[in-house]
This record gives structure tokens, C-alpha cells and sequence, in this order.
């Protein structure tokens, strides 16, 4: 391959392994360290790369033009960053050449490797049982924080699949949420509401999005940092403002 196809290959392969970590939930000094490491393993060495949650800019440096993608769509995809991460390292330690590089991440954006749903829902109604035993609650309201649990996840994934505003469904599922665990309450399966709720709406909190808004903040990266914090802090006013809705009503 000649070396301007060779290095419009690997600016191809910068994006790509820039925009799938970020769609996967990375923090933005990974996606820009990443990327710039990458560059630099094939003779990209004037690299400059400013990363947000909605975009990239890289700029390759001279005779390469400056280029944008957008970033449409973001998700808590762990697994991903990490295969990601393991592509980038095989590059630059040369283990994988460019071109089989470009290849694997082109399978990762291909390739979606999920959870069946029965198992992620399994997985939040018994996380909401633990959050109920962590916060000193009685092993006698585990059901209902089970079912609180599963309730809101549920409805998060629905209502999310239909509407694709993320604010609204954590708002609609922290109403199933409370509407359960006051109904467990009312009918006689569980006896401490306040910690029944809390356990339910855990799986809900954006945990992920407030630990990366902080460590891009400790980093530097304000924009990126003070956007996440902002999108944190909606969520989980979305969160205490269904909540709040249904006890109102008590």
C-alpha cells in the first residue's frame, strides 16, 4: 500500500476507533489518547484530536484535511471499549497490521455483543435487591425490591426504544418504580417504602456517566466534563422527579 493510502487508512482507522468508543460510553482522554497513539504508530505524527460526547475533530497535520464525525448515539458498552483498546495496542506494538486492524474494528461496529434481555432484566431486579440489603433494609421487602427493580427496567427500555429521549424514560420508569413499591407497601408484601424505592431505582442511576464526568474533569477536559455532568444531573432529577410524583400522592 502506498504511504498516502496508507495514512488515509489509518486516519479512516483513528475515526472509526474514536467514534465507537465513544458510542460505547469511554471517557474522552482514553478516545483522544487512543486515537493519537494509533496516529502515531503510522507516521501521523502533527496529530491533534478534540473529542466531545456529539463529536470528533482530528486533525492529521499537513497534507491531510482537518475532518468531523458526530456522535449519535452513546450506550454503557464495557466489553466493546475494552476490545477496542486491545486493537489499539496489537497496532501500535505491530502485532496487527493496519489493515487487519481496520478490519477488527469494522467488525466491532458490526458485530453486536449484548445480553439477552431476560438476562439483563434478571440482572437489575437482583441488583435491587442487594441495593436494598446495602442500604440496611430488611430481607422481608427483598421481593419487592425485586420487583421495583425489574418494573423500571423494564419500562426504561421501552419507553427508550420508542421515544429515544433518555431523560423521559428514566422519568416514566422511576414512576413504575415508586407506583410498585407503594402497591407492595399498601397491599402488605413490604413494610419500609423509602428503601424499597431506592433499592428500585439503582439500576436507573447514571452511575457510568458521573464517574466519566469526573475523571474528564480531573483531566482537563472541562467541555467534555461539565456536558456529562449536566446530562448526569438531568437523569437523576428525572429520577427524583418521578419518585417525588407518587409519594406526592401518599
Amino acid at each position: 500500500m502506498a504511504g498516502t493510502e496508507a495514512q488515509e487508512l489509518a486516519i479512516e482507522c483513528c475515526l472509526l476507533a474514536g467514534r465507537l468508543m465513544m458510542e460505547a460510553g469511554a471517557e474522552t482522554y482514553r478516545v483522544e489518547d487512543t486515537m493519537e497513539r494509533m496516529a502515531q504508530a503510522h507516521n501521523l505524527r502533527m496529530t491533534h484530536s478534540f473529542v466531545t460526547p456529539t463529536g470528533i475533530i482530528f486533525s492529521p497535520g499537513t497534507p491531510h484535511h482537518t475532518q468531523l464525525i458526530r456522535i449519535k448515539k452513546r450506550s454503557t458498552d464495557l466489553e466493546k471499549i475494552a476490545r477496542i483498546n486491545d486493537v489499539s495496542r496489537k497496532l501500535v506494538t505491530g502485532d496487527y497490521s493496519l489493515e487487519q486492524a481496520y478490519m477488527q474494528l469494522q467488525t466491532i461496529d458490526r458485530v453486536k455483543v449484548v445480553f439477552p434481555f431476560w438476562l439483563q432484566l434478571l440482572a437489575a431486579a437482583w441488583a435491587s435487591g442487594c441495593f436494598l440489603l446495602l442500604f440496611e433494609g430488611h430481607w422481608r421487602d427483598l421481593p419487592a425490591a425485586i420487583l421495583a427493580g425489574g418494573v423500571g427496567y423494564i419500562i426504561v427500555v421501552l419507553v427508550n426504544e420508542v421515544t429515544k429521549v433518555q431523560f423521559f424514560a428514566e422519568f416514566v420508569a422511576s414512576l413504575g418504580v415508586a407506583t410498585s413499591a407503594f402497591l407492595m407497601v399498601y397491599f402488605g408484601q413490604g413494610n419500609e417504602l423509602d428503601k424499597i424505592i431506592i433499592g428500585g431505582v439503582m439500576p436507573l442511576v447514571p452511575g457510568l456517566l458521573i464517574t466519566n464526568a469526573v475523571r474528564d474533569l480531573m483531566a482537563g477536559h472541562f467541555v467534555s466534563g461539565l456536558s456529562k455532568g449536566a446530562e448526569a444531573f438531568l437523569t437523576a432529577f428525572a429520577i427524583g422527579a418521578g419518585v417525588a410524583l407518587i409519594l406526592s400522592f401518599r
